[in-house]
């Protein structure tokens, strides 16, 4: 818990330091600022182990003004209310198929290219499941603030299809998954009940097409 809210602390001072310098005309509190930056550069190195150069110089990629990471998932089910999940290469653990945005892209277009190459399939989006908020340190190590964007989907067309960042996909009881990444769990279980209930509800049609 101390390394968590550390490292929820480093997050802090090191967007406020970055937008102060990129802000900041007063020579004073350029100095400060700076003096903000190199703390939270020291005491990442301690964390990470990375040299304080490398902290520093990726800090300094980082232009305008500093905001959560964003990333985008999908949920998708079959027939039977099994939902399709990946298995992690960096973990070897399971969650829903997604991952961060890339600039110059929509959320949902991001979300299209994310599960075409982790999984294989085109999708079509039915609605939003919710936009979580993950803190640094929170699952698993990450030292930035993550907003992420789950969405449930149908599939459309595609074959199941591993790659080098899933080695393993496919569909399952959700409630039979014990090693979860991150807070997929909680992703997983918000994902079926709005899945059961637009499925009986609503009576809309959120089912994948020719399900694998």
């Amino acid at each position: 818990m101390l390394s968590n809210n550390l490292l929820a602390l480093l997050d802090e001072l090191h967007a406020i330091a970055q937008l102060g310098l990129n802000f900041a005309e007063n020579p004073y509190d350029r100095e400060r600022y700076q003096r903000l930056l190199d703390i939270s550069v020291e005491q990442y190195a301690v964390l990470t182990g990375l040299p304080p150069m490398v902290i520093n110089d990726r800090f300094r990629q980082e232009l305008g003004y500093i905001t959560p990471k964003v990333g985008c998932a999908g949920a998708i089910f079959n027939d039977e209310g099994h939902l399709l999940l990946i298995k992690r290469s960096d973990n070897g653990k399971w969650g829903l198929p997604g991952g961060y945005a890339e600039v110059n892209r929509s959320p949902q277009d991001n979300l299209y290219r994310e599960l075409r190459e982790e999984t294989g399939l085109e999708v079509e989006i039915i609605s939003l499941v919710d936009v979580y908020h993950v803190l640094p340190g929170q699952f698993d190590w990450q030292p930035h603030t993550v907003y992420s964007l789950v969405y449930l989907c149908r599939a459309t067309a595609g074959e199941l299809t591993p790659s080098h960042e899933t080695p393993e996909v496919g569909y399952f009881d959700h409630t039979t998954i014990s090693d979860w990444h991150s807070n997929h769990q909680m992703r997983a279980e918000q994902a079926y009940a709005r899945w059961w209930a637009c499925k009986f509800a609503f009576n809309c049609s959120c089912t994948s097409k020719n399900a694998v």
